[in-house]
């Protein structure tokens, strides 16, 4: 396993990337569960709670998900392909973050339960019900696999100031 960087938003050639429509993978295989062993190390330390493979720079429709609290043992989800099928109409707002755009955080709102289907770490087709923090990782996840990232649903002066906030930052550090 390795640490793979983190494409963020403070770079051209990132954001290009960060902003592809990412692609269904053919089979889960040794390779490509190599790739989610990485994404999987990668999002441990940097520290998150979910990442798409598009923000290690594969535009691939592949999402690793731990969503287990601070002192509880690790509990990896992987979404291969992962497809939302249903979303209620309740909504849900919850302030998100995300590695692409460290240091960035604001309320977004999103349905409050979603369905989903998705092949798991062995292939096997998994159909499952999310709600609150599950279902606003997953959607969240989900729009970088079209490109979006979190900050697309803000105003477009909260979306240029948090971008204007990580190049600072870089410049900083």
């Amino acid at each position: 396993m390795a640490i793979r960087r983190i494409l963020t938003v403070d770079n051209a050639a990132d954001l290009a990337v960060l902003k592809q429509v990412s692609k269904d993978v053919p089979a889960v295989d040794d390779g490509l569960r190599a790739l989610m062993d990485d994404m999987l190390e990668t999002m441990y330390d940097a520290p998150g709670i979910g990442l798409a493979a598009v923000q290690v720079g594969e535009p691939l429709n592949v999402i690793v998900m731990d969503l287990a609290r601070e002192g509880d043992p690790p509990a990896p989800l992987y979404f291969v392909n992962p497809k939302i099928t249903w979303a209620s109409e309740e909504l849900y707002v919850y302030e998100e973050g995300c590695l692409s755009v460290p240091e960035v955080y604001d309320e977004v709102e999103r349905p409050a339960k979603v369905k989903l289907t998705y092949l798991n770490y062995q292939g096997e087709t998994v159909e499952e019900e999310a709600e609150g923090l599950s279902a606003v990782c997953f959607q969240h996840e989900m729009d970088h696999l079209a490109g979006v990232l979190f900050i697309d649903h803000l105003s477009r002066l909260k979306r240029d100031r948090a971008i204007s906030k990580v190049k600072k930052a870089r410049r900083a550090a």
